[in-house]
C-alpha cells in the first residue's frame, strides 16, 4: 500500500470521476429530451392541424417536427449549464476546508481543553495517530448521534478535520476507537479526502435541477393562493416543477451509482491500513461488529447526511438497491477480510470501559541520542501514510516526555501561542532571549505576557527531538484563532526569528509548519514533470546542501549526489546570498504540484543531500519533515537507538 501509488491512484480516479459525470450529463440530457418531447406530443392532443401535417409519417419522423437539432441543442445547454453553476457553486463552499462538511452534519468542535473523559479519549487517540504518522492533528468535531460512524473531510492536510459521533466514542473501546481514527487517517494519506470532496461538488450540480423543480412546485403553491381557476399559470409552473423533480430523481440515481463505483474499494484499502498501522485486527474488526450489533447501526439523522454519504466510516444512509448502490461494502464482508476467523456474529454495543489510566501514563526510556544513522531517515521515508505500531508506540513515548502541564498548554488558544514563542526563543544567548521577550510587548499585552511566562520557559527546554511533536500538537488550537490574530502570531514569530539577523534550521522548520499549516489550502492540480521545475528543485537542494554543511567544496559535493538521484547534473549549487527565505517558500509551493509517483525521486534527492555526511542531527531531520510537510509528505518521527 506505497502512500506515493495511492496518491496516484486518487488522482487517476479523478480523472475516472469525471468520465463518469459526462456520462450522467449525458444520461440527463436524454432524460430531459424525452420528457421535453412527451409534454410537446401530449399538447398536440387534438390537434388537427399537427394530425394533418404528420399523416403517413412513422413515429420518429412525425417526432422530427416538434423535436429539432436547435431544440436538443438548447436543451442540452440548460442541462449543462445548470450543471456547471451547481458544481461550481458548491465547489466555492467547500473552499473553506473539511469543517464544512463537519457543521453541515450538525458537528461540534471539540474544545482541545475538554474535561470530558470520552472526548478527552478520542483527541488523545487522534494526537498520538498524527504524531505517529507525522501528519497535522486535525481538528476534530462530534455529532450527537447514537450510531456509530465518522469520517475525515478535506482538500488537504492542511484542513482535514475528523467527524465522530458520539455514539462512536461511548460505545467502542480504546482499541476500536483506534481502529476507525487509522482507517480515516488512511482516507487523509491516500488522497480519497479530496477525491471525497470533489465528488460532492460535481454532484450537487446534477442534482441541481431536482432542487429546482422542488422550489418551482413549492412557489406555484403559493401563487395558486387566492387565483382563479383560470389562471393556469400557475399550474403550468407546478408541472415543469414536476418535471425536474422526476429529472432530478434520474439525477439522484446516477449519482448515487458514482459514488458507489468510485469508493467502495477505497473502504477496503482503509480497513487494510488499520490494521497495518495499529498491527491490530481486532480493532477495526470490533468497531465493525459493535455497528452491526447496535439497534442505531451506522445510519445517520443529519438532514445533510445523504450528500456526504460517501465519506463515512460505515454506510451512513439507505439506499434503493443498496448491492448496487451502497457507498460501502457489507459488513460482513469487510470484517471477513480483516479477520478471516469470523464466526459471523455481531456484538451488542455497550457502554464502553475507561482505559486503564496507569497505561496511558507508563513510557519506557528514550535515548536522547542527537544524532540518527542515515539509514533510519530513508526507513522513515519508506513508512510515509504506511505508520506502524512501533511509530504509534514511539508517538505516545514522546507525548509522556512532553508531559502534562505542556500538553494541557497547547489544548488552549494562550497556551498554543505561548508553546510557538517559547520554540523560537533562543536558549544559548541570554541577551538575546531577553531583547526576543521584550519584543513581543510589541504585538501583546504586559498581562499577557506575565501569563505566558512559565509555559514559555517550559516549551524552551523541551528536547530538540520532541519539539515537532510539541508543535503538532498546537496545531488544531492555532487553527481555531481568528485571522487577525494569526497574522498577529506570524508577525511576532517572524520578529523572533530576525533578532538576530539570521535565520536558523529549526527556526525556518517551525515557521514553515506553522505558515504552511495555517494558510490557505493549495488546490493546484498534481501534473507537472519534475523537469518541468528544474529551478525549484536547484533551489531547494542548494539550501539543504548549505544547511547541512559550513564549507563550499562538502555543499557542492552533497549538492551533486542529490542532482545525480534527479538527472539534472547540469545544474550548479546556487551561492549563499542567492537562498532567501521567500524563495525557498516559494519552489516549495510550486514542487507541490509534482506528480504524486514522482515525489519519493525530490525526497530521495533531499536525503541524499543532508546525509552526505553519513550522519544526520536532530536538526537536520526536523528541517527534513518540515520541507516533506509542505510537499503534504507526512513523514514519521526518526526511530530512536
Amino acid at each position: 500500500m506505497n502512500f506515493f501509488e495511492q496518491q496516484d491512484i486518487a488522482r487517476r480516479n479523478t480523472k475516472r470521476l469525471v468520465a463518469l459525470l459526462i456520462l450522467a450529463v449525458l444520461s440527463l440530457i436524454a432524460v430531459t429530451t424525452a420528457m421535453f418531447a412527451g409534454i410537446m406530443l401530449y399538447m398536440q392532443t387534438g390537434n388537427s392541424a399537427y394530425h394533418m401535417e404528420t399523416a403517413g409519417l412513422g413515429f420518429w419522423a412525425s417526432l422530427g417536427t416538434l423535436l429539432d437539432w436547435q431544440t436538443v441543442s438548447g436543451i442540452s445547454m440548460v442541462v449543462i449549464t445548470v450543471v456547471l453553476i451547481g458544481g461550481l457553486f458548491k465547489y466555492q463552499q467547500l473552499r473553506r476546508g473539511g469543517r464544512v462538511v463537519a457543521e453541515s452534519l450538525g458537528g461540534r468542535l471539540i474544545n482541545t481543553d475538554t474535561r470530558d473523559a470520552n472526548e478527552r479519549k478520542l483527541l488523545n487517540v487522534v494526537e498520538e495517530m498524527a504524531i505517529a504518522s507525522g501528519a497535522p492533528v486535525p481538528p476534530v468535531y462530534l455529532m450527537e448521534e447514537s450510531a456509530i460512524n465518522a469520517f475525515a473531510a478535506g482538500h488537504t492536510p492542511q484542513d482535514a478535520v475528523i467527524g465522530i459521533t458520539r455514539g462512536c466514542i461511548e460505545q467502542l473501546n480504546r482499541d476500536e476507537l483506534q481502529g476507525v481514527i487509522a482507517h480515516e487517517f488512511s482516507h487523509i494519506f491516500h488522497g480519497d479526502m479530496r477525491l471525497n470532496m470533489r465528488l460532492v461538488a460535481l454532484l450537487n450540480g446534477i442534482l441541481l435541477l431536482g432542487l429546482i423543480g422542488h422550489f418551482m412546485v413549492r412557489g406555484a403553491m403559493y401563487s395558486s393562493v387566492g387565483r382563479s381557476n383560470r389562471d393556469n399559470k400557475g399550474s403550468g409552473i407546478a408541472i415543469a416543477g414536476i418535471g425536474l423533480i422526476i429529472i432530478g430523481y434520474a439525477g439522484t440515481f446516477f449519482g448515487n451509482i458514482i459514488k458507489a463505483a468510485v469508493s467502495r474499494q477505497r473502504e477496503f484499502l482503509a480497513d487494510a491500513s488499520a490494521v497495518q498501522f495499529t498491527r491490530d485486527n481486532s480493532g477495526i474488526a470490533g468497531a465493525l461488529k459493535k455497528i452491526g450489533g447496535a439497534n442505531a447501526g451506522s445510519k445517520l439523522e443529519a438532514a445533510h447526511s445523504a450528500e456526504f454519504s460517501h465519506m463515512y466510516f460505515s454506510q451512513g444512509v439507505s439506499t434503493a438497491f443498496n448491492s448496487l448502490m451502497a457507498t460501502h461494502p457489507p459488513l460482513s464482508e469487510r470484517i471477513k477480510r480483516v479477520e478471516p476467523s469470523w464466526d459471523g456474529e455481531f456484538t451488542v454495543a455497550a457502554a464502553a470501559p475507561e482505559p486503564d489510566s496507569s497505561a496511558e501514563t507508563n513510557s519506557a526510556s528514550v535515548d536522547r541520542e542527537r544524532f540518527f544513522k542515515a539509514s533510519v531517515l530513508a526507513a522513515a521515508v519508506e513508512q510515509i501514510g504506511e505508520a506502524s505500531s512501533e511509530n504509534l508506540s514511539q508517538a505516545q513515548q514522546q507525548l509522556q516526555q512532553i508531559g502534562e502541564p505542556l500538553r494541557e498548554a497547547a489544548h488552549s488558544p494562550i497556551g498554543a501561542c505561548a508553546i510557538v514563542f517559547g520554540l523560537l526563543l533562543d536558549t544559548v544567548n541570554s541577551d538575546l532571549r531577553k531583547r526576543q521577550w521584550q519584543s513581543l510587548a510589541d504585538h501583546y499585552s504586559k498581562a499577557l505576557l506575565h501569563e505566558w511566562r512559565d509555559t514559555v520557559k517550559q516549551a524552551a527546554t523541551v528536547n530538540e527531538l520532541d519539539r515537532l511533536a510539541l508543535l503538532e500538537l498546537c496545531l488544531p488550537t492555532l487553527k481555531s484563532l481568528s485571522e487577525p490574530q494569526v497574522q498577529t502570531l506570524q508577525q511576532a514569530m517572524d520578529m523572533l526569528i530576525s533578532a538576530d539577523n539570521k535565520t536558523d534550521l529549526h527556526e525556518w522548520s517551525l515557521r514553515r509548519i506553522v505558515t504552511h499549516q495555517l494558510g490557505e489550502p493549495n488546490f493546484h492540480s498534481q501534473h507537472k514533470q519534475l523537469r518541468q521545475m528544474r529551478n525549484s528543485c536547484q533551489l531547494v537542494l542548494s539550501y539543504l546542501a548549505h544547511a547541512g554543511n559550513d564549507n563550499t567544496a562538502e555543499a557542492t559535493q552533497a549538492f551533486n549526489q542529490a542532482l545525480e538521484l534527479l538527472r539534472m547534473n547540469e545544474l550548479p549549487l546556487l551561492d549563499r546570498s542567492q537562498l532567501t527565505i521567500a524563495a525557498l517558500d516559494k519552489a516549495l509551493n510550486e514542487l507541490n504540484r509534482t506528480r504524486p509517483l514522482q515525489k519519493p525521486q525530490l525526497l530521495k534527492a533531499m536525503m541524499r543531500t543532508i546525509e552526505s555526511d553519513g550522519k544526520i542531527t536532530a536538526t537536520e531531520a526536523e528541517l527534513f519533515r518540515a520541507i516533506a510537510d509542505s510537499l503534504n509528505c507526512p513523514v514519521p518521527p526518526l526511530a530512536r537507538q
